[in-house]
């Protein structure tokens, strides 16, 4: 089976085939740095994550830049509050933003290009749009002109007069067409600013990711991704500019774009008070868990975010790292996972949840074999595992690790060397008082050959 994936240019499922198989590139929009970032932040991330491992199984090199966004209204905002520059807010946001995304297991891109370094891209990308009609220079402002572009919208499926009927926003009187859009824009005093040919000023969202992609992947990549909240504006304008700026040429062959995340069943926003940054969660959550969730469902459909959607995924991971936990780590061949039914269900537009779904049936089928089978199925599992970035830990350092709060490992090892001293003494009563005690502090017993090992319940 060939890696399949749902292109939203052309609004079907496609079989993916590179411009070039010996470097597959791939481009997705990252965050604006002005504060830490939220749980629908992190669903592209880790879908594109995703796919980004599956495609270095199955292509020799993949080149995956991910962008920063470190000049904004937003963080200007925050720096003139703060009193700094916008550059120390926005390094220390991009640094915050790293460190989240590294406890979520995912992997570094090959790249992460930021705004700020590539004004000098921008600012071409513009002159050429201007040389060739398709953008023009009014006070101080530099806007591109949607109607010199035949087919602009085609990516959102909106016609020029679909996206402003009803429009009720106050056109700027330097616009000659209500909508175009802002390509540069001039800083006023006191505000970040670069010097360009239209004066001190700075780029247009849009532009950066266009100016960006041209410099590190060149003018035509394989797949560009981001959240269905960018497909327009954003990443419509993206293609006017990339392709008008390099005479029509194709700008992206596969446009992929993931779902919302919703908190218990409602849009997540500051004002209903339901923003759960992914800081805050990883408070009461390991990264894994919060990582197996986002992929849990279909990356294409919106999302429930809940505290039983985490606290049921703890639970799986709990069963899997029990399957895992005390199998002997001999030696085996190199597992061929892309023949399996897991990697299958992968190579079908992502598909997570019957990922997942394989995974249960691999630790099952673990639990069962018998011990000279087991250290095979274990090294399945933990490929398979890979693939979505989990079971990343040892089993005993999951099954032990504990919360604020929770009885120590030191104490409960100390209980259980009471209760080896109870049985050898015969006092079964003790031995049960025990075994309840450390079952209503979270802590499971576990006798076997081996001895006495212990698990916390999720």
């Amino acid at each position: 089976m060939s890696l399949q994936v749902y292109n939203s240019y052309s609004r079907k499922k496609e079989a993916f085939t590179p411009l070039d198989a010996s470097n597959v590139k791939m481009y997705v929009c990252g965050p604006t740095v002005y504060n830490l970032v939220h749980i629908g932040n992190a669903r592209p991330v880790v879908v594109f994550d995703t796919l980004f491992r599956v495609l270095q199984r199955l292509y020799p090199k993949v080149t995956y830049a991910r962008n920063i966004t470190d000049v904004d209204d937003k963080i200007m905002k925050v720096a003139q509050d703060e009193g700094v520059d916008i550059g120390e807010v926005s390094s220390r946001y991009a640094a915050e933003y790293q460190k989240d995304m590294a406890a979520l297991n995912n992997l570094e891109p090959t790249l992460v290009p930021y705004a700020t370094q590539h004004i000098d891209d921008m600012i071409n990308m513009t002159q050429a749009l201007i040389e060739k009609g398709h953008a023009y220079a009014a006070e101080g402002h530099v806007l591109f002109a949607v109607q010199s572009m035949e087919d602009y919208g085609k990516l959102s499926n909106r016609s020029l007069e679909d996206m402003l009927a009803g429009a009720r926003v106050e056109v700027a009187p330097y616009k000659k067409y209500a909508g175009d859009f802002v390509l540069w824009k001039p800083s006023a005093d006191g505000e970040p600013g670069w010097d360009s040919p239209w004066g001190k000023g700075r780029p247009g969202w849009h532009l950066e990711c266009s100016a960006m992609i041209k410099k590190h992947l060149g003018e035509t990549i394989d797949i560009h991704g981001g959240g269905k909240d960018l497909l327009f504006p954003h990443h419509e304008n993206e293609i006017a500019q990339s392709c008008c700026a390099h005479d029509g040429r194709p700008f992206v062959n596969y446009w992929m774009h993931n779902g919302f995340v919703n908190i218990d069943g409602e849009k997540m926003s500051k004002s209903l008070g339901n923003f759960r940054t992914v800081r805050e969660l990883l408070e009461k959550f390991d990264g894994e868990v919060l990582r197996l969730a986002l992929l849990s469902a279909h990356y294409r459909s919106d999302m429930d975010f809940s505290a039983e959607l985490l606290e049921q995924t703890k639970t799986n991971l709990d069963g899997f790292y029990t399957a895992l936990r005390g199998v002997s780590e001999i030696p085996v061949e190199p597992v061929n996972i892309e023949k399996t039914d897991f990697f299958k269900a992968l190579q079908d537009d992502l598909n997570t949840p019957q990922a997942i779904s394989e995974l249960h049936a691999m630790a099952k089928a673990l639990n069962k074999a018998a011990d000279n089978e087991k250290a095979e199925l274990k090294s399945h599992l933990i490929a398979a595992a890979n693939m979505l970035g989990v079971l990343q830990k040892s089993p005993e350092a999951w099954l032990t690790a504990g919360g604020e709060g929770d009885i120590t490992a030191e104490a409960i090892d100390a209980l259980i060397i009471e209760r080896n001293q109870a049985r050898s003494e015969k006092n079964w009563a003790r031995c049960d008082e025990i075994r309840d005690e450390l079952k209503a502090q979270g802590v499971v017993l576990e006798d076997g050959k081996e001895g006495t090992r212990w698990r916390r319940e999720a």
